[in-house]
Parts: C-alpha cells; structure tokens; sequence
C-alpha cells in the first residue's frame, strides 16, 4: 500500500490565505503535508507527495501522476488524500464556520467512503468538529475533479477553516500542525493496515 499526498494549490494560486493573511494554504499544506509524510514513513508506511513543486500543477497534471503510479502498483494498492483549507466566503473578510470535513467523489467506492468516514470519527475524538452540521454518514460529497479523475480511493481533507481566526490561530500554532498531522497519520495508517 502506498499513500499519495496532493498538497493542494501553490505558491502562485491566488487567494487560499486567511484574511490577514498570516496563514497561506498552499505553505500550510506542504509543511503539514511533510510531518505527514515523516510520520507515516515512522508507521512503515510507503508514502510519496504528487506535487513536490511550491508551484500551482495543474488538476489533469495531479491526476495524471497519481494515475501513473496506480498504474505502477495497481490502484488497489494506493490510496489519495488531498490536503486543504477550507473557507466560508471569499478569503477577504472572517467568518464564523469552524471544523474538519472530508470529501469524497459523489460515485465514490466503499473504500474511499469507509476512510472518509474514519477520518471525520478521528477529528470528532480530537475535537475538530467544529460548529458545522455532519452529515449521518460523516463525510461530504463532491464531484471534485481530484477525487473524480483518479483511479484509486481518494479523500479531500479540509482542515478547518482559513477564514475564521479561531481556526487560523489553532492551525498556525505547533500543536495544531500537529493535531492535524497526527490525525493523517493514525487514520492513513489504520487504513494501510486493513483496520478500516
């Protein structure tokens, strides 16, 4: 089993940052992307990141890489997680929407839904759940061009919200990185070890 990590966005995407923009998606997600990455590698977990590039690659150009290793190692054998901030408006004043949610491809297989719904349990027991109303199967659907177009079960994980300072706060402090890279990890590594 091997993990592939979409760092969504990059450096030249525009907005995806808090309002005051201290906290900006596409670094957040590549540093917390890395502890990830480390912890996993720690569990003898296989895992790689798709876009090594501080740069914005395109959606077809993510799922290609993620498809061409699915290829290599048969989709079966892989699993995506893309890794996000949410935001409740458009990234220039703050609100109030808190939380954790996962998404996954409206025609999704049970593999994704069954991760899916392990990852949002995780964040309820780490207290990430915020204000938002969860849905009875506890994940989200979307038809998200990353979670569509690629061959292996895949999850899109927004962790919390970049325009709400409570979230921003908790995001940029050591232990919300932490908070957020252990929640990967455990639930990543369950998964590869057939415990979800």
């Amino acid at each position: 089993m091997i993990v592939l990590l979409d760092n969504g966005h990059g450096v030249n995407t525009p907005g995806k940052r808090s309002p005051d923009g201290k906290l900006r998606e596409y670094a957040w997600t590549r540093e917390v992307g890395k502890m990830i990455e480390v912890g996993l590698k720690a569990n003898g977990i296989a895992v790689r990141r798709i876009v090594p590039e501080d740069a914005d690659i395109s959606l077809p150009e993510r799922c290609r890489r993620v498809n061409a290793e699915c290829k290599r190692v048969g989709a079966k054998n892989c699993v995506l997680v893309s890794i996000h901030n949410n935001a409740a408006g458009d990234g220039r004043v703050w609100k109030s929407a808190r939380g954790f949610s996962p998404w996954i491809y409206t025609k999704a297989s049970y593999r994704a839904q069954a991760l899916a719904k392990a990852f949002q349990l995780k964040a309820e027991a780490l207290g990430l759940k915020g204000d938002r109303c969860v849905p009875t199967q506890k994940y989200w659907t979307a038809n998200y061009y990353i979670l569509k177009n690629t061959a292996c079960p895949a999850v899109l994980t927004e962790n919390l919200f970049q325009d709400n300072r409570e979230d921003v706060a908790f995001l940029l402090s050591d232990k919300g990185k932490e908070t957020i890279a252990r929640l990967h990890v455990e639930v990543l590594t369950a998964y590869a070890k057939g415990r979800v």
